[in-house]
């Protein structure tokens, strides 16, 4: 049996779906570090994190900041279910670095702030991260 030579990407937020396509390839952020996937891969659940995902169809590449959430691949179905994706055309880079300056002031007293203003930072340097690479 030949491998397929493209997997489909639907990629979901709470307000809509952002992605339902053909791609060659894709990579993104698990909780744990990135993943690359492409048609063919194993089934898969997982944990996202916050960063990058990028997207490739043919010679073209696409970029977009994704904030957590579940992947799934189920046969040549993979879905990302995600609480926010971003073009990354469309992040407001001083919006992130403020973000990132808010985040970086926030003080901490318990374990659940201390938690919080790590997710934050992780949040908005990866957010700028993908404003910068645009």
């Amino acid at each position: 049996m030949a491998l397929p030579k493209q997997i489909r990407l639907v990629l979901v937020t709470p307000e809509k779906t952002l992605l339902d396509e053909l791609v060659d390839s894709l990579q993104f952020p698990l909780y744990d570090g990135q993943m690359g996937v492409f048609p063919g891969h194993t089934p898969l659940v997982g944990r996202l994190g916050y960063g990058p995902l990028t997207v490739v169809v043919g010679d073209q590449e696409r970029l977009y900041y994704i904030d957590g959430g579940f992947v799934q691949i189920k046969g040549e179905v993979l879905t990302l279910l995600t609480n926010r994706a971003i073009p990354a055309a469309e992040i407001d880079r001083q919006a992130a670095e403020e973000q990132l300056r808010r985040a970086t002031e926030l003080v901490a007293t318990t374990d659940h702030e201390f938690a919080a203003k790590e997710r934050e930072l992780v949040r908005s340097r990866q957010m700028l991260a993908v404003a910068r690479k645009r």
